[in-house]
């Protein structure tokens, strides 16, 4: 099996190497920035002098549809914008990462959601990053603070949703491991192992309970909130309640290759090879590495695409590949998946409200936002932009 998988990376090193050179960030970057001021222009015209809207999410109905601040999704333009700065050092996108952050401010105090570190630390997080500014760093603590009041310590988890009761009696989705890095930059900023001891804790029981014999994992796992104890493992977006979400599987595999970064303890690193491994090794996975919504979707090929799990993947891939002793297998598959969404699913310059990429899928099962723009799919593509021309250029990522 080992020398399987060895093979298979020898063939992804040579297809990764000579595709990679296809992959001209600069043009990209440029790109990007050209659909991100057509972008600006249809929010200022979806607005139509809404004050309570706040950032693209995706097209609804041929339409740009905004969100509010409150929406989980509302840090990621805001995230883009900032990662347009950092690219080009162009002050004018700094500016405006300003203005779309501080529309995000107030979500510090949302303590009725889970969703703080997509919302506050993808908008605020890399405001504080780039700028250093104390202001941001202020609502950073306080954005952890509040998060941490939805931690259970018996079940030893953060709870996720609060709708859906009579479905769920404490459920936790994949998707909160996104939500731990800002937990573990609150305790950096602020010295409160606190912090730091329940992001561990939310990552230990989600590797515990979430995760199957293979490395997939569940959607949703309900939690007795008195006892702790497992009452159900379910999916919410995935195509049953077996099956491997592939947004899911890219949460997990980014979110255990932070935890390792965040805390050097191995078990997250094996974690996340053996995530990679699974989805890699993937029947199902298309020659292009941009997977199908779910791994088990019953009508494969003829299923829609989730670019953003692809992007989030490339992305979490990058950064194991500084981690691991494969990194440089895993840096090949995260070069093409990029260059192959480059090359097939971007959106043309000037159309598609300002969105960059597309045919990404929210909630197939609910048949929402399917094979459409999401900003997230953006955001993550950007990263992964960043953090490949970083590692390009011998840079660390963090």
């Amino acid at each position: 099996m080992k020398n399987k998988i060895f093979a298979i990376a020898a063939v992804f090193l040579f297809t990764g190497a000579a595709q990679a050179q296809q992959l001209n960030i600069p043009a990209t970057f440029q790109e990007a920035e050209q659909q991100t001021k057509v972008m600006l222009a249809e929010i200022d015209k979806a607005k139509n002098g809404s004050k309570e809207l706040v950032s693209p999410r995706t097209i609804e109905k041929d339409q740009l549809r905004l969100v509010k601040s409150g929406d989980w999704t509302s840090g990621f333009f805001p995230g883009e914008l900032w990662y347009l700065y950092e690219y080009s050092k162009n002050t004018e996108w700094k500016k405006r990462a300003e203005s779309f952050t501080a529309n995000i401010e107030k979500e510090q105090w949302n303590g009725g959601t889970h969703d703080m570190g997509f919302k506050v630390y993808c908008s605020v997080g890399n405001g504080y990053r780039l700028t250093k500014d104390q202001h941001y760093k202020e609502v950073l603590m306080q954005a952890a603070k509040t998060l941490s009041t939805r931690f259970n310590k018996t079940a030893g988890v953060i709870r996720s949703w609060d709708h859906n009761k009579q479905k769920w009696e404490y459920p936790v989705i994949i998707d909160n491991m996104l939500n731990l890095e800002l937990l573990f930059e609150a305790s950096k900023l602020t010295g409160d192992k606190t912090y730091y001891n329940i992001a561990v804790s939310h990552a230990n029981k989600t590797m515990q309970n979430h995760f199957r014999p293979d490395y997939s994992s569940y959607h949703v796992v309900d939690y007795d909130s008195t006892t702790g104890k497992v009452i159900k493992r379910t999916t919410h977006q995935g195509y049953s309640d077996a099956s491997a979400w592939a947004r899911g599987q890219a949460w997990g595999l980014y979110g255990y290759t932070m935890c390792y970064r965040e805390t050097k303890d191995p078990k997250y690193l094996q974690q996340a090879e053996h995530i990679a491994a699974f989805i890699f090794n993937h029947p199902n996975l298309p020659k292009d590495l941009v997977p199908f919504w779910d791994f088990n979707a019953p009508r494969i090929p003829d299923e829609p695409r989730d670019v953003s799990a692809a992007t989030v993947i490339a992305s979490g891939l990058l950064e194991l590949s500084t981690y691991s002793k494969k990194g440089s297998y895993y840096r090949g598959l995260a070069q093409k998946i990029l260059t192959n969404i480059t090359n097939k699913y971007r959106a043309p310059i000037g159309k598609d409200f300002g969105f960059i990429l597309l045919h990404s899928t929210g909630s197939k099962p609910s048949n929402s936002e399917v094979d459409v723009p999401l900003s997230y799919a953006d955001y993550y593509y950007l990263e992964a932009l960043l953090r490949l021309e970083k590692l390009k250029d011998g840079k660390k990522l963090f």
